[in-house]
């Protein structure tokens, strides 16, 4: 097996929809600055609130890549 190095890092992704979108949002993000992503782990996920009501959810995520 090839030996390799990856590199883990932080982005929050945001929507009016739901968490998922903001995941999309987040990793099609970091898609146009790296490349070989190959695992995007969420961390945690919250909602925006604006007079007592949700206004937009945020999830965290840790994106791998491979270092070339």
């Amino acid at each position: 097996m090839e030996e390799s190095v990856y590199k883990i890092v932080e982005v929050v992704g945001f929507s009016e929809t739901s968490w998922e979108d903001a995941a999309k949002v987040a990793v099609a993000a970091v898609d146009k600055s790296v490349r070989d992503m190959r695992v995007a782990e969420v961390v945690k996920m919250d909602m925006r609130l604006e007079d007592n009501r949700i206004v937009g959810y945020r999830t965290k995520l840790k994106v791998s890549f491979k270092l070339e």
